[in-house]
């Protein structure tokens, strides 16, 4: 087995922590270890020389596995590598709440050996794919998110307005800091928190959510995920921010953003015990309430 492990924070000691017990868990099981190479940089020189360990700086469908270490953060840029490989995806959680990353520290020795055995299943999450016009350079590189494409204001305090259409029918204009199209995936990340709504990862639907609108009859819309939405922003300043995922570029506002489902689907590895059902009531504190 050719298993890759990502990683970005290794300063951080929860993520040191976790990257030990898990090398100590691949080597057992004689897997052949990859770790990205700025990665295995900020490790140790003992680790750096090791015969044992190999690096990368792309991946191909050679591989097995990858197992990402951080937080759902981690994850978004884990998927960069990943892109339409097909390569399943194991999320270590050393960040905050980790909706992806899942497993934790004191979980990685029984994680992997049921995972090593096949006693896992997979998750196949939908992502966003984008083109603009006139296009930009950075985003024909990597064109796709996982979690959402954000629409936002750039250098003014002013509200922008988002004339936005569905399968080229015009829905609104949209007055505000921005506007948010997720994914299931990402409906509980940047939208939960602008009042969006969450959505199961099985669902097909994407969410529009405006960022703090002056219209106060704009709320939330789900659509279904094969509609084709298009963005064209207007305001004070030439230009506008885009962010797909956690990478941002800066757009004049003579660009239209067009926006679709990707051809390609992320595979989450989920163990059997785990529901997203559990997870969104762990994370999210449902039930706390001592009324309950």
């Amino acid at each position: 087995m050719k298993v890759a492990v990502y990683g970005q924070n290794y300063a951080k000691e929860a993520t040191k922590k976790a990257f030990k017990i898990l090398l100590e868990v691949l080597l057992e099981h004689k897997v052949g270890v990859y770790i990205e190479i700025d990665f295995l940089s900020q490790q140790n020189e003992t680790l750096q020389n090791n015969s044992t360990i190999k690096t990368y700086t792309e991946l191909d469908d050679s591989y097995d596995l990858l197992i990402s270490i951080g937080g759902d953060g981690t994850i978004l840029r884990a998927i960069t590598y990943v892109r339409d490989l097909g390569i399943p995806i194991v999320g270590i959680n050393t960040g905050r709440l980790g909706f992806l990353a899942t497993i934790q520290t004191d979980e990685i020795e029984s994680a992997l050996s049921e995972i090593f055995k096949g006693d896992y299943k997979i998750s196949k999450r939908s992502l966003l794919s984008v083109s603009t016009s006139p296009k930009h350079i950075d985003i024909e590189e990597t064109h796709f998110a996982l979690n959402e494409i954000a629409i936002s204001r750039k250098n003014t305090t002013s509200m922008i307005t988002v004339e936005t259409h569905l399968n080229d029918e015009y829905l609104t204009s949209y007055w505000a800091d921005g506007l948010i199209l997720s994914t299931p995936t990402g409906s509980t990340g940047y939208s939960l928190s602008c009042g969006g709504p969450v959505i199961t990862p099985d669902a097909k639907n994407f969410a529009l959510t405006p960022i703090a609108p002056h219209n106060l009859s704009a709320r939330p819309l789900i659509i279904p995920d094969n509609t084709t939405v298009s963005f064209k922003v207007n305001g004070r300043e030439d230009q506008f921010l885009m962010s797909l995922d956690s990478r941002i570029v800066t757009l004049p506002n003579t660009s239209i953003v067009t926006v679709q489902k990707a051809g390609f689907v992320i595979k989450m590895v989920e163990l059997l015990d785990e529901t997203f059902i559990d997870t969104l009531r762990k994370k999210l504190l449902w039930g706390e309430d001592r009324r309950n």
